[in-house]
């Protein structure tokens, strides 16, 4: 076997080697506990957008007599074909006690979403259910800096892109009897509540319609309800003037990226911050029973951009609500 020396190392490279290496400065060392700090709250981020909970509210908006009502809030799904986890828990929730499903849009990010949103879906479109879109049913995501959600709203919107195929997800949608609430009203019946609903086309592409839904809200209807994607004060304005019991939005993210204490830095719309999720009064200082006001759910949603799935203090959520006679 040969065996091959190894010429020992020049004077200057042995002395170089010789010395201890110089201590970090205070700056250095900053940089590297932010570096580390920052890739600690990705990483409990891109966790935290995977938490999938089911939350549950009351809404006393029910005539007196009236059996509960259980509504499944659905919104912000997000959904690509590869997001597995997020489909088999919506799987599950069709073992939920649920009389109305309301389903108030972004529920695709992908051209190929729709079967694999409708086979998640499964056996809750066979329940009775309304829709809205929102703008990421009608284009495809791009990549766009996730800091500009926390700045002032350009009013600049992504159309010049490939459309989703959300002409399909809505004829499924209907298909299966739920009805299209685009800039409409409609009426339903459910367990033995005659059920009035009103909707607009998604506001943060400014396609709402308000004129489209200007009367007010039927007298003769047991509950009225007013669904939009976008809780744009406009819109909820609008509901609230003309007598609509409860107005159900999605669109926030409940902020996505949440202080500690799960408080919203944005609600990517002109909503405050303090009302970015939940179930709230509009206006915000009004109180039940108050002319032109309204009850106010904001579902904080189950997805993210495909591009950045991180959630910080604000776990993805559908909520449960149960509708109650008024007390």
């Amino acid at each position: 076997m040969r065996h091959t020396s190894i010429p020992a190392p020049p004077r200057l490279l042995r002395d170089a080697l010789a010395r201890p290496l110089p201590t970090p400065g205070p700056a250095v060392l900053a940089g590297l506990g932010l570096a580390a700090a920052g890739g600690a709250a990705l990483a409990a981020g891109a966790a935290e957008a995977r938490r999938y909970t089911l939350r549950r509210h009351r809404l006393p908006v029910l005539p007196a007599g009236a059996d509960p009502i259980r509504v499944l809030h659905l919104s912000d799904i997000h959904l690509t074909p590869g997001q597995e986890r997020k489909r088999d828990w919506l799987t599950r929730l069709s073992a939920l006690p649920v009389d109305l499903v309301v389903n108030t849009g972004d529920n695709l990010s992908h051209q190929r979403a729709v079967g694999p949103l409708v086979e998640a879906l499964g056996p809750l479109l066979d329940a009775p259910g309304v829709f809205v879109l929102g703008s990421n049913d009608y284009f495809e995501p791009r990549v766009r800096n996730p800091f500009q959600y926390l700045l002032p709203d350009t009013g600049k919107r992504r159309t010049d892109v490939p459309e989703l195929p959300w002409r399909h997800m809505a004829a499924t949608f209907t298909g299966r009897g739920w009805l299209d609430l685009t800039n409409t009203t409609g009426r339903l019946s459910v367990k033995g509540v005659d059920l009035a609903f009103a909707g607009v086309d998604d506001p943060h592409l400014a396609y709402d319609d308000l004129a489209a839904v200007d009367d007010a809200a039927p007298v003769d209807a047991g509950v009225r309800l007013a669904v939009a994607h976008a809780p744009y004060l406009r819109v909820l304005d609008h509901f609230a003037q003309r007598g609509w019991d409860a107005i159900l939005a999605g669109h926030t993210h409940g902020g996505q990226v949440c202080l500690p204490n799960g408080r919203a830095l944005t609600t990517n719309c002109d909503l405050d911050n303090a009302r970015a999720r939940g179930l709230h009064r509009h206006p915000a200082d009004s109180r039940p029973g108050d002319p032109a006001s309204s009850w106010l759910h904001v579902c904080a949603g189950l997805g993210t951009s495909p591009f950045a799935r991180v959630r910080v203090a604000c776990r993805p959520e559908a909520v449960l609500l149960t509708l109650e006679p008024v007390a």
